[in-house]
């Protein structure tokens, strides 16, 4: 099992970015430790030292879609290095402007938001990758070592932050965060040189956003997994934002011992990243409720807590069932999305996690003003208590329970970009009485499968002077979007539309396109036909209703 587990390790590439991400964390977290106690210092608000804590983060609720879009859109090393630039030239900032005594809390706070740009368009890329890097069957064990390189920084970063603090200032903190880029820049340049990647939709972006959000809403656990995310990332926020009041007024401690208590949630973070494999598989499916409820108890005992003893050892337990739930709903996502969304999947992932914990951030500074540091523990562990209760209604699949999609790419020819559009598609059925409700069944499974792969309207009609011949109507943007819905509808889904197609009366279901086009010859129109008909016959879709006799009809129809 402890093999298994770090596996991932013994490919170069992966082994490279894992390497230098841990630096990078490190980094991260002394960056994050000055930041609050440098905010603490200039406001003495907790509501200020919130929102410095939300501001790496919150970006990712305004411009998580546009980046999982160009995850997918463009190759995904170059958006990384881009963002990781970014990251460094504010970190660098950040140092200068503190060193030079020029900072106030509106340029803190500012800076913090600009580095969260970057952290908002690094993250799907970066999450996205990992399948790139690993085989299949090795993305869970690699999702559990991308945790265990942040709690490995999260272990020693706070730590050495309130070292560095007390010792030299949060200048000479902010200054090493921007340094520990390099080395992901480097790596990432160096794949970006190696790697290549399948060619991408062309797809424009506010389209790839739109697909990207009805992919979440029509598959159903992982909109499920998505909810259960931003509600814990809700509740359990407390522990750490107001680990540096709780630190300063109630245990009388300095940034050393806030740096001590971060970095013991750290260490608890790392044995539950290590420990997985083996609880996982000795609590099964009641996993995810244990590990949050263990976030919400240890938030709860954070709350009455005199000791700095007692608060590292809390700590240690919030950090090691926080990873495990989070490790969890992370693998899930990873192996759920298919390649063409994955970009796209992990960013309503963030967006739900790294997203919404700055809103609990802000929720925990605003209770902390009106209860005090204590009482805000209390009430929002005691919400997290109620979400562990609830857990088991959400029906979660784990990574066990997740089949990877299957695709057959390989019988489906390229096809030259053509303008046209919308497209509409109609596709009927003639149905016997016996056979009606087992297809109407089938039509409810198909129609998801239409609307997360590209179509943006669904609907099933019933001919008035037939009530046994159905039409399933449907509306995608394009021709080249109509085409992509051939090449992202996986094998499972193909099997339903065979199935539906077999349950016509006399086994030939018809289909119809119906383009919008604004001019008499589009480029490349009749190749566009040739390849669209090479689908159909292809992957299983329903057969073309022959066009001359299409045409024969309606010219009788006419007379």
């Amino acid at each position: 099992m402890a093999v298994e587990a770090v596996a991932p390790l013994r490919i170069r590439r992966f082994r490279a970015l894992w390497i230098a991400s841990v630096f990078s964390n490190i980094g991260s977290f002394l960056q994050s430790v000055a930041a609050a106690w440098l905010m603490l210092e200039l406001t003495d608000s907790p509501t200020w030292v919130g929102l410095m804590t939300a501001s790496t983060t919150l970006p990712i609720l305004f411009l998580a879609l546009a980046a999982g879009a160009l995850a997918d859109m463009l190759d995904r090393t170059k958006v990384m290095q881009a963002a990781q630039l970014l990251m460094g030239a504010t970190a660098a900032t950040m140092a200068i402007l503190t060193w030079k005594g020029w900072m106030t809390p509106g340029l803190l706070l500012g800076l913090g938001l600009l580095l969260g740009v970057g952290v908002a368009f690094n993250l799907p890329a970066w999450q996205a990758l990992v399948p790139d890097l690993v085989p299949r069957g090795l993305v869970a064990s690699a999702v559990a070592l991308n945790s265990v390189a942040f709690n490995v920084a999260r272990s020693v970063g706070p730590a050495l932050g309130g070292l560095i603090v007390a010792a030299s200032g949060p200048d000479a903190a902010f200054a090493l965060n921007a340094a520990s880029y390099l080395g992901v820049i480097v790596v990432v340049a160096r794949l970006s040189q190696v790697m290549t990647f399948p060619e991408r939709d062309p797809t424009p972006v506010s389209v790839a956003i739109g697909l990207g959000i009805r992919y979440a809403r029509y598959t159903p656990p992982f909109r499920r997994l998505l909810a259960a995310t931003a509600l814990f990332a809700l509740t359990s926020a407390v522990v750490q934002t107001l680990l540096p009041n709780l630190t300063r007024d109630e245990l009388g401690g300095d940034a050393f011992l806030l740096g001590v208590l971060l970095g013991s949630f750290g260490l608890g973070a790392l044995v539950g990243a290590l420990v997985r494999p083996w609880l996982v598989g000795s609590l099964g499916s009641r996993s995810v409720p244990v590990t949050v409820g263990g976030v919400a108890a240890a938030g709860m005992g954070l709350g009455v807590a005199s000791q700095p003893v007692l608060a590292a050892a809390l700590l240690m337990i919030a950090g090691a069932c926080w990873v495990l739930t989070l490790t969890t709903f992370n693998s899930t996502a990873q192996l759920m999305a298919p390649e063409w969304v994955r970009g796209r999947a992990m960013s309503l992932y963030s967006l739900a996690f790294v997203g919404v914990f700055p809103l609990g951030s802000i929720l925990s500074g605003v209770v902390a003003e009106l209860v005090g540091v204590r009482g805000a523990y209390l009430l929002m562990s005691a919400a997290g208590v109620v979400l562990a209760v609830a857990i088991p209604r959400f029906r979660l699949p784990t990574p066990a329970d997740v089949e990877a999609p299957e695709f057959s790419p390989e019988s489906l020819p390229e096809h030259p970009d053509t303008e046209g559009g919308p497209v509409m598609v109609l596709n009927t059925w003639q149905v016997p009485s016996s056979r009606m409700a087992e297809f109407l069944e089938l039509m409810r499974e198909i129609r998801l499968v239409r609307l997360r792969t590209g179509a943006y309207r669904w609907r099933l009609y019933r001919d008035s002077g037939d009530p046994h011949r159905l039409t399933e109507v449907f509306l995608c943007v394009s021709w080249n979007e109509h085409l992509a819905m051939h090449r992202r509808t996986d094998d499972a889904s193909r099997d339903l539309i065979r199935r539906a197609r077999s349950l016509d009366r006399d086994g030939r279901p018809t289909s119809v396109h119906l383009v919008a086009v604004d001019i008499e010859e589009p480029e490349g129109w009749e190749l566009l036909v040739t390849a669209h008909e090479e689908y159909h016959r292809s992957d299983g879709a329903v057969p073309l209703e022959e066009r001359r006799e299409h045409g024969d009809r309606q010219a009788r129809e006419v007379r």
